[in-house]
């Protein structure tokens, strides 16, 4: 019952039905009962003097009137019976009347002692309810249930209108973070929204554009002064390793931030690749720069993603297992349509709280080991963004027998 249009027809049928159920309640009781005895006992009264009136052979042939011995039965209504005696006096007639209820069925009899003792025994009018009542009020009832709800779906589904559209226009953002166009038609509300969605998009758009040419021209206007002072540093005698060493950090840190801001910008087309092959042409590019990359089990399997954006992500991957981990072995398994590649290393890890920080850019473990180990920091962050873009998750978790594995999943192509 979380679904707001769950809630909403809820709300409107069990309104609807409600008040329609009142009334009929209200209906009921007011004509239920029959009608009210100021009207009947004056007629009960006009049909006793006819009566009285005619021979005593006419009688059955004339009115729906029995002949007894005796007064009908059951439980006498002494209001009605003195209200009937009281208008028969009133008349003239000087007879007894008795007043009593039906004993098997809603109703009431009126029994009159005629001059010759026995007594006429007729019914009093009483409006009876159709047969089969509760099959018609259940008729009723699921007429007005079936129509509310049809009423209920048709006025949520307007209602919500607006929701739906917001909800779909999120569920389209692209890898840059942009909406797509909604068509701005329905009514003036959905417009409306249609309309501040439109904006919002091109807000973020113009947003991330302009994140993108500052971060590539941060980069590059990097490059000028750097190679400044990699000129002069040629001519400096004393800590001049140290000064060259700082600024190739420098231009790997440039190069780095220019190369995210790309993947971001310069999308390759998406297609089937045979993830089995890129692996062992990864590796043998590993193993050909003396890497320290074995792999295991490789299932064939192909996923959809642009070619050269996953073979830079699975290789910055792997570098980063290679450098940091002290080598690397990697496996690709296929299963129930899913495709996992897991690059497992044998060094220190992450410590747990900082597992959650890994894809952060320019991350690194312990800041002191950029002296001793190349690298701006931004390869995770890469490698996220390329193989998310593409419908895959990554994940790292450090190995019960020390080293940290890194989890690629994406869907498979069948």
């Amino acid at each position: 019952m979380n679904s707001l249009r769950r809630r909403l027809i809820l709300l409107l049928v069990a309104s609807i039905v409600g008040v329609v159920g009142l009334a009929t309640a209200a209906v009921i009781s007011v004509r239920g009962g029959g009608p009210p005895p100021e009207l009947t006992m004056p007629w009960v009264a006009q049909q006793v003097e006819i009566v009285m009136r005619l021979r005593p052979g006419q009688i059955p042939d004339v009115f729906p009137v029995e002949l007894s011995d005796h007064p009908a039965g059951g439980t006498v209504d002494r209001a009605e019976t003195a209200m009937l005696n009281d208008i028969l006096r009133r008349r003239g007639l000087d007879v007894s009347a008795v007043v009593s209820e039906k004993a098997e069925e809603p109703g009431q009899l009126a029994s009159v002692r005629l001059p010759d003792n026995r007594w006429a025994i007729m019914e009093v009018p009483h409006v009876k309810p159709p047969r089969r009542e509760w099959l018609v009020l259940a008729g009723w009832i699921s007429l007005i249930v079936a129509g509310a709800t049809a009423v209920s779906v048709y006025f949520t589904s307007v209602l919500i209108r607006p929701l739906e559209m917001l909800e779909a226009a999120v569920s389209k953002i692209g890898s840059d973070g942009v909406l797509a166009t909604v068509p701005e038609v329905g009514s003036a509300e959905v417009k409306a929204t249609a309309h501040a969605l439109n904006q919002l998009s091109s807000r973020l758009k113009t947003a991330m554009e302009s994140r993108m040419r500052l971060v590539a021209a941060a980069g590059h206007d990097l490059r000028t002064p750097m190679t400044r002072m990699r000129l002069r540093a040629e001519f400096l005698d004393d800590d001049r390793e140290k000064w060259l060493h700082d600024l190739d950090e420098l231009d790997r840190i440039a190069d780095s931030a220019i190369r995210l801001v790309r993947e971001e910008v310069d999308q390759d087309a998406v297609e089937p690749v045979e993830l089995d092959r890129l692996v062992r042409d990864i590796e043998a590019e590993m193993v050909s720069l003396g890497r320290a990359v074995s792999i295991g089990h490789l299932d064939k399997v192909s996923v959809r993603a642009g070619a050269l954006g996953l073979r830079r992500a699975l290789r910055n991957l792997i570098v980063n297992a290679a450098t940091h981990g002290k080598g690397c072995g990697i496996s690709l398994s296929a299963a129930d349509n899913r495709a996992t590649l897991t690059i497992a290393d044998r060094g220190p890890g992450i410590p747990p709280e900082l597992l959650g920080k890994a894809f952060e850019p320019f991350f690194r473990v312990d800041p002191g080991r950029r002296q001793s180990i190349p690298g701006a920091g931004l390869g995770l962050a890469i490698a996220k963004e390329i193989i998310e873009r593409h419908g895959g998750a990554i994940t790292l978790e450090n190995r019960p027998g020390g080293g940290l594995s890194q989890k690629v999943v994406f869907d498979a192509v069948s």
